[in-house]
Order: C-alpha cells, then sequence, then structure tokens
C-alpha cells in the first residue's frame, strides 16, 4: 500500500493524496492551489493517468480541497465521487462558480494583456470549462455520515463530522488485501468546538496512518476571542468615518458565520442598521443549501429559529446576484457593507470592491478567514504602501483590519487533542495543509513531546506501507 502526496505537502492549499493498494487507486481531495508560487501545478498534467483513479473521497467542499475535479474529469476519470449529501450539494455550486470565475477571468486577462503588450504563460484557455464543471457533477454521489460505505471487496470507507464546514468530513478507510490490512484516517480540516451552526468535531476510530491537517499547527487561538464585540467596533468605526465596510470571505461558512454575528448585534441593538450586501452568487446559493440542510445544525442555531431570529434572514441582508447589481455597489461611498469573494481575493468580485475602497481612508477592509501566502489577501495583510489590483497600482488608504476567530481551523492543542483521542492511537501520523515551517515544525512536536511517530510528507513524495 502507498500513499502519494499530490498536494497541500508543506503548502496549505490544493489537497489532494493517492492511496494505493496493489488493485485499486483512491484519490482522497482534488484541490486547486491558490498560492501564487504554486498556481503553475493547476495546469499541469496530473502526475498519474487519471482514467486509472478508480474512486475520489471527498473531505469537504472548499475550492482548495475540490477545485481541481472538473480538469480532472476532463483528463480521462470516469469514477465515482464520494462526499456527504451537503458537500456534493455545495460542491456543485463551487465548481459552476469557479469554472465561470476562469473563463470570465481569462476573458479579462486577454483585454489587459492586449492592451499592454503582455504574453500569457498558459494561453487564453480557462484552466476548465463550465461544462467541465458540469461533466464533474454528474459524477458526485452522496453519502451518509457515520455509515461504512463498501467501496470494493475489502475496502470500506467511513465519514465523520469535522466541524469545519457544513458537510465537511473526515474519512476512515479499512483494507483488506492479500491476507494484510490497514486503516487510514484522512482528517481533511478539523473545526472547532462552539461555532455558529455546525455541530462539534467528531473523532472516528483509530487507524495505523493518519493524514492530519496543520493549518494551525504552529499557534493556539486567543480564547474565547470576542468575535462580536470586534465585529461591532469595526462596523461602528467604519461609520463613524462614512466609509465601506469590505470584507472578503469565503462562500461556505465564513460568510454565513459573518450573517450569524450581524444578526445578533443587529437584533442586541449593539451597531445601527446596516446594509448588508452579499455580493456573490455562489455564497448565495450556499446560503440555500444550509437553510435546507438544517439537520446539521447545533442545538444553539435550532433554538435561534425556534425564537425567530433567522441568522440567514436578518432586516437590511439584501443579496446581489447579477453584474450589475455588484456594479451598482461601487457608486455608493458610504455606509454599507460588502461580502464578496474569493476569501483570500484571488479571484471573483471581491477585487473590483477593493479597487473601489482600498484607497478610500473612510472605508475598512475586514479579513475573517486564512489568507495563505502569496495570496492578495496575505500581501495586503502584510502592510505595504501600495498594492497591484486588476492590473492598477492602489495605495492603501483605507483601514486594514482582521478578525482572527473566525477560524474554523483547530488550533495547535485542538490538533493534539483530535490525536490523543483516537483509539488506538496511530502508529503514523503524516502532516498535511500547512506553510512547510508550520507541518515539519509540529511533526516534531508531535515527536518530542507525545512520541507519535509523525513526518511532514513533501509535494509528489511516496510513502509505502
Amino acid at each position: 500500500m502507498k500513499l502519494t502526496f499530490l498536494g497541500a505537502s508543506r503548502n496549505v492549499t490544493g489537497s489532494c493524496t493517492l492511496l494505493e493498494t496493489g488493485k485499486r487507486r483512491i484519490l482522497v481531495d482534488c484541490g486547486y492551489f491558490q498560492e501564487r508560487k504554486f498556481q503553475e501545478r493547476n495546469w499541469a498534467d496530473f502526475p498519474v493517468e487519471p482514467s486509472s483513479v478508480d474512486v475520489i473521497l471527498m473531505t469537504h467542499a472548499h475550492l482548495d480541497h475540490c477545485g481541481l475535479l472538473p480538469r480532472l474529469v476532463a483528463q480521462g476519470f470516469k469514477g465515482h465521487i464520494m462526499a456527504t449529501d451537503a458537500s456534493t450539494d455545495i460542491i456543485s455550486i463551487i465548481l459552476r462558480d469557479s469554472a465561470r470565475i476562469q473563463q470570465e477571468d481569462m476573458r479579462q486577462k486577454q483585454k489587459r494583456h492586449e492592451k499592454q503588450g503582455r504574453e500569457p504563460k498558459f494561453g487564453y484557455d480557462p484552466l476548465y470549462t463550465v461544462d467541465d464543471a458540469e461533466n464533474a457533477i454528474t459524477l458526485l454521489q452522496g453519502v451518509q455520515y457515520q455509515t461504512p460505505v463498501d467501496l470494493y471487496e475489502g475496502i470500506t470507507a467511513t465519514w465523520y463530522e469535522a466541524g469545519h464546514i457544513l458537510g465537511a468530513a473526515s474519512i476512515r478507510i479499512e483494507i483488506e488485501e492479500d491476507g494484510k490490512s490497514k486503516s487510514f484516517i484522512f482528517s481533511g480540516d478539523i473545526g472547532r468546538t462552539e461555532m455558529p451552526f455546525l455541530r462539534d468535531p467528531v473523532t472516528p476510530p483509530g487507524a495505523d496512518v493518519v493524514v492530519l491537517e496543520s493549518t494551525y499547527g504552529d499557534r493556539t487561538h486567543a480564547p474565547k476571542e470576542d468575535i462580536p464585540g470586534q465585529l461591532a467596533d469595526i462596523i461602528n468605526d467604519t461609520h463613524k468615518r462614512g466609509g465601506n465596510l469590505v470584507i472578503p470571505s469565503f462562500a461556505v461558512e465564513r460568510t454565513q458565520d459573518l450573517f450569524y454575528h450581524f444578526s445578533e448585534l443587529l437584533y442586541a441593538k449593539r451597531i445601527p442598521s446596516t446594509m448588508v450586501f452579499l455580493d456573490s452568487p455562489m455564497a448565495v446559493r450556499v446560503t440555500e443549501v444550509f437553510r435546507r440542510h438544517k439537520d446539521l445544525f447545533d442545538n444553539e442555531t435550532i433554538a435561534l429559529l425556534e425564537s425567530g431570529n433567522h441568522p440567514l434572514n436578518f432586516p437590511g441582508l439584501k443579496m446581489s446576484r447579477t453584474r450589475s447589481q455588484s456594479k451598482a455597489l461601487n457608486q455608493i461611498k458610504g455606509t454599507i457593507c460588502i461580502i464578496a469573494g474569493s476569501g483570500m481575493c484571488t479571484g471573483g468580485r471581491i477585487k473590483h470592491h477593493l479597487l473601489s475602497n482600498i484607497s478610500r481612508e473612510q472605508s475598512t477592509i475586514l479579513f475573517v478567514g486564512y489568507q495563505a501566502e502569496g495570496t492578495l489577501g496575505r500581501h495586503i495583510l502584510s502592510g505595504p504602501e501600495e498594492v497591484r489590483i486588476l492590473g492598477q497600482m492602489c495605495p492603501i488608504k483605507a483601514r486594514i483590519a482582521q478578525i482572527n476567530g473566525f477560524s474554523g481551523h483547530a488550533d495547535k492543542t485542538e490538533l493534539e487533542t483530535w490525536i490523543h483521542s483516537l483509539d488506538p492511537q496511530p502508529k503514523k501520523i503524516l502532516l498535511n495543509h500547512g506553510e512547510s515551517s508550520v507541518a515539519t515544525g509540529f511533526a516534531q512536536s508531535l515527536a518530542a513531546d507525545f512520541n507519535l511517530d509523525s513526518y511532514a510528507p513533501t509535494y509528489q513524495e511516496t510513502l509505502e506501507f
């Protein structure tokens, strides 16, 4: 049995791991690389023949875990793509939106390059098209939490609630072949306890080998960070200055978490009445998925629904669906809140809103999610005096703010607790989904402090078991 790490190996995005037995090839996740220095990998041919992969198992629906599915299907993959029911709903939305953005961004890039006399590195064909996304969507197959699925003779997979986003899971795979057995856990992205909407993570039974995320393997989150208080301060300050509040946000979970806190503050009259525009067709559709999967909500959210204070339908919330509606928002100078994707500012409508607001000292740009190394969001947070957006150099005069408590990733202590709750304890822990220094440092920490055999594999490294 072999594991080959095809993404999120000493980096954060592009999650993709190949599990090979003597007879089968199983892919866990197939994510898009978002860090600038790794984006060439999105265009490369898949390291193994796509038609030789038997099945793809998805941990959850974030782009860095599912965003290359259409490209893999276009290159020949024809098997099932299995995920929880909520994840299949969200993956469908994300792939369609990603394909549309790929096509739109390429058209805009061609116009800019022709004006500037520049040549593209990968041509003007998009990474994949809407048709490619639709072909991938037809292969999606839903599964239930904690219900074993017999993939093939001697191979069973079970999905366990991970608490990261709606539908997110850790996957445990049991394999019996030629009289030998081995078990693997792919943690996916592990969430935190007591987060809006979601039930807490469920720890699977132990396994021989655990592939564990390490996004925050070098730090602990501030204890019980006052997210509503910080958000209220930022909203009130922006109101006083007469500017707009622009929030780059992931369409899945972070946007809905924002709604939860906005509604809480409005009902408590801690902020003035504020028009909140969700300028993301994808996030609008994802919010509808949330409304359909109320069975996955935690008890606190269910109590809110029963009280009539729906966190996804509060006064002042407006959905911006069309391009003309999006453009009209940039004629409003204050004060409104604009929530738009992408969450790391790598594409989509957020770039246009940044262009209109980042040089206005009255406005605020608020980051509420992880910003991977090499992304525009990470660059803005690093404090430059100016930044390039859509080919234009823009001086940064707006207030740049960040609330870390929104993170949907477990921190170092929470990851250690998750590992220690596995029974039996793993024989090998492999760290992925973390920046190089973080993943390797966390592996060393687990080995030194807890005597766990831990290692952070490199890109395309193969390990045999």
